[in-house]
Parts: structure tokens; sequence; C-alpha cells
């Protein structure tokens, strides 16, 4: 399975380096939708790259697209492919059978409330060691799938490319226009 991930980029460290495509930020972790520092560290991974960058340029709804946006604590924002082993095992929370099994109710799944999907991903995680993480449905477009994909199945994903976002790029340009972000004239690009 193909997946992308949206993040702050060191383009001079190894892949697995802090900032590097298949690095599992644990350090920055604890907002997140399915953040459990004390446990575990987590790629935010989506199935197609205008998800992830959607993620990454919301906060920024109504402002104007410029390059200063496409960075993270003074590195550039990346997309990276990687490949997901036919090995590993996601709970799909968009499955009614499955939120059944688990308990769970799709308004609890879907909220914005880190309080309580945070403890939903720690009780999963620990019921299951053999998960590789959880898959479930953009609070943006929920025909897009997102994934948490735990550092205990750090094996089974693989990088298959990564490059740095431009304001130029199709990725970011789909995001802006998701968002009516406005864009600067072309001497930015």
């Amino acid at each position: 399975m193909i997946l992308y991930r949206c993040f702050a980029w060191n383009e001079a460290g190894r892949a697995a380096d802090p900032d590097g495509p298949l690095w599992f930020p644990r350090p920055l972790q604890g907002e997140g939708r399915h953040d459990n520092p004390d446990l575990y560290g987590c790629l935010y991974l989506a199935d197609r790259p205008l998800s992830c960058v959607v993620e990454q340029l919301a906060r920024f709804r109504g402002q104007r697209l410029s390059p200063a946006l496409l960075r993270r604590r003074g590195l550039p924002l990346a997309l990276a492919e990687l490949e997901v082993g036919t090995g590993a095992s996601l709970v799909d929370l968009d499955e009614p059978i499955v939120l059944r099994r688990q308990r769970l109710k799709p308004s609890l799944v879907a909220t914005r409330d880190r309080a309580i999907t945070q403890p939903q991903a720690r009780a999963l995680y620990e019921r299951d060691r053999s998960i590789a993480g959880l898959r479930w449905w953009s609070t943006f477009e929920s025909l897009w799938a997102n994934v948490t994909f735990f550092d205990r199945a750090h094996r089974l994903v693989r990088l298959l490319s990564v490059r740095a976002l431009r304001i130029d790029d199709h990725a970011v340009a789909e995001a802006a226009d998701f968002f009516g972000l406005r864009t600067v004239g072309p001497q930015a690009r």
C-alpha cells in the first residue's frame, strides 16, 4: 500500500534520522489525534498527497499562500511517498463492524477532541500488539483515508521518494484551492 507523509524535512540527514521521512517524531508529539508519546511514536500518513498537505495548511485558511507557510521549525515541508508492507495490520475505524467490536461511535472517532481520541488510540495499541496502526477518515474530506502508523511496525515501511514542497507544487496548489488560499504573485514561485 502506498501512503504519503507531509513533514518538516532535514534534507542533510538520513531517512530515519530526526526530521527524516522515516523518523517517528515522538519527542515532538503529544497534541496529535492519536499521540501517546509515553507509549509510542507515530507517523501520520494519508492515502493521497492532497490529504496530508491539507492537514499542514489548514491553520492558514484565509491567508495568502507564501513560501513561509511551507516551513516548520526552520525546515522545508516535504512530501514523502512510502510503501507499507502487506504484513501491516491496520484497525480500520471506518468499518462499522470494527467500530462495533471496539465499542466506538463514529462521532467519537471523528472528533477533534484529543482527550477522547488519544485514549482510544492507547487502548487499541495496548489491546492488540500485532496492529501496525489505525485507519480513519479525514475530518476535512471523508473520502480521504488517514493512517496513524505506530513505531513498533517501523520495519514495514519503506521510503519510495521525497521532495521539498514549493508554492508551484501540484499538491500545494490543490490544497490551496481546497481552502481558497489566495496565492501571491509569480515572484514567490
